[in-house]
């Protein structure tokens, strides 16, 4: 129970993610296959719909937008603040990260920063460049994956199939893209906004009920 209490996030977290995307799986499996029957094409297993074109194309292209929501949102509000948002830091307090030599020489300070100004570096920026790393690769496959898809559908029309790198240029590629990237940076905005006026008792993502709007930080 100890586990389950200290790790119970991640946990819950994790099977809503393995849930959605069986979920995701499931119903793809079913739309690709009524789509097939109409135009009389052979039937796909499950198994060969998971490793398809389509389905990778759509997973990853849903996990490009999220990291690099994430991404971005990790390193802006290391730069930017939103007055009495739980999402800021506080614009009139100290900076937290300063004189990281010294700070390495706690308890329980991550080893990495006591093996040098470069691996400090490194390290004090590592989550923000994994997040970017992880968008960069889940938008490699969105769109070779989705150029796949293209060459398919072209071949089945008798038409000249798209290479992956004139794919790129494709507007189609962009267009799934961009539908999902907007919504990603409009729900954190609206988050951002949303936690000066609003509260979430107990949330670390909120600020305390009681705290004042103008108050800023958890």
């Amino acid at each position: 129970m100890r586990f389950f209490r200290n790790n119970g996030l991640t946990i819950v977290l994790l099977l809503l993610f393995a849930g959605s995307i069986l979920g995701h799986l499931l119903a793809g499996w079913q739309v690709a296959n009524s789509d097939a029957a109409r135009h009389g094409q052979n039937i796909m297993t499950l198994s060969a719909y998971a490793i398809s074109p389509d389905f990778l194309s759509s997973v990853f292209e849903n996990w490009e937008s999220e990291f690099l929501q994430m991404s971005a949102y990790v390193v802006l509000t290391a730069m930017l603040f939103q007055r009495g948002s739980s999402e800021s830091k506080d614009p009139d307090g100290e900076p937290r990260d300063q004189r990281l030599e010294q700070q390495a020489m706690k308890p329980g300070a991550p080893a990495m920063l006591r093996w040098g100004p470069v691996w400090r570096a490194i390290y004090a920026r590592s989550l923000g460049t994994v997040l970017f790393v992880l968008f960069l690769l889940s938008f490699v496959m969105h769109w070779t994956q989705s150029a796949a898809v293209a060459a398919q559908e072209a071949r089945e029309h008798g038409e000249v199939a798209p290479t992956v790198w004139g794919y790129l240029g494709d507007p189609q590629l962009w267009f799934e893209s961009f539908q999902n990237w907007q919504s990603e940076f409009l729900s954190t905005a609206v988050l951002v906004v949303l936690s000066i006026y609003l509260r979430q008792r107990e949330s670390p993502e909120s600020k305390p009920v009681a705290a004042p709007h103008a108050h800023t930080g958890d």
